[in-house]
C-alpha cells in the first residue's frame, strides 16, 4: 500500500451576489495540494472530528485578525444530509441554493481515510497564496476568483457559524462544510 495513489478534488466555490449565474458542478484537481501525504490516520480513528474542523478554520481567521467562528450542529446537520447525495454522483457539485438561502458551502473530496480533517481544510486554506485583499471578486493574484474563494469564505467576516460533516463512500471521503450567514459576496471587502 506504500505506493497506493491519493486522489484529492475540490469544487470551486462560486460568487453569492447579483453577478452571479450560478455555482458552476466543476470538478477541480489542484496542483497546488500535494499528491502523497505520508503517515494520516485513518478519519474514522480520529476523534473530535468537529472540534479540529473548526479549530483549522479559526486559526485561518485568527491569522487575518476576523472573529473566530463558531460550531453550529444545525449546519453540520445540513452539511451530512448532502453526504449521500456527492457520494451517489461520485463527483462534487454544490447543493440547491433554494435549500440552503442563507447558507453557503464549501466541497471537498479525497481518497477514503487518506486524509486528515487538517488536512481537507489544508486544501482550501492553501489558496490564500493566491489571495489578495480587496474588493470581492477582485481579490486573486491570478485574476481568476475561484482560485482563492475557498479561502475567503473561510474568512469572509460577517460569518459567524460554521457546521461541517465528512460522508465516507466505498473509496472517498467528501468533506461538506456550511457557513452562514454566507460570505463572498460582490462588492463586499475580504478580509
Amino acid at each position: 500500500m506504500k505506493n497506493a495513489r491519493r486522489t484529492l478534488v475540490f469544487l470551486s466555490f462560486g460568487i453569492v451576489g447579483a453577478s452571479c449565474a450560478s455555482e458552476a458542478p466543476s470538478v477541480i484537481q489542484s496542483p497546488k495540494t500535494p499528491s502523497v501525504i505520508r503517515g494520516v490516520m485513518p478519519l474514522q480513528d480520529q476523534s473530535n472530528l468537529a472540534a479540529r474542523l473548526l479549530a483549522a478554520h479559526n486559526r485561518e481567521r485568527a491569522a487575518v485578525g476576523v472573529p473566530l467562528l463558531r460550531w453550529d450542529p444545525a449546519l453540520a446537520a445540513s452539511a451530512a444530509s448532502y453526504g449521500p447525495a456527492l457520494a451517489a454522483m461520485g463527483r462534487l457539485e454544490h447543493s440547491p441554493r433554494a435549500g440552503r438561502p442563507s447558507e453557503s458551502e464549501n466541497l471537498w473530496m479525497g481518497s477514503r481515510r487518506a486524509y486528515t480533517p487538517e488536512q481537507m481544510v489544508g486544501t482550501w486554506a492553501a489558496e490564500k497564496a493566491y489571495f489578495r485583499p480587496g474588493i470581492f471578486p477582485n481579490v486573486s493574484t491570478t485574476g481568476n476568483w475561484p482560485d482563492v474563494s475557498h479561502y475567503t469564505q473561510m474568512i469572509w467576516r460577517s460569518t459567524t457559524a460554521l457546521g461541517c460533516a465528512v460522508h465516507a463512500a466505498a473509496n472517498m471521503d467528501y468533506l461538506i462544510c456550511r457557513y452562514a450567514p454566507k460570505g463572498n459576496r460582490d462588492g463586499q471587502r475580504v478580509p
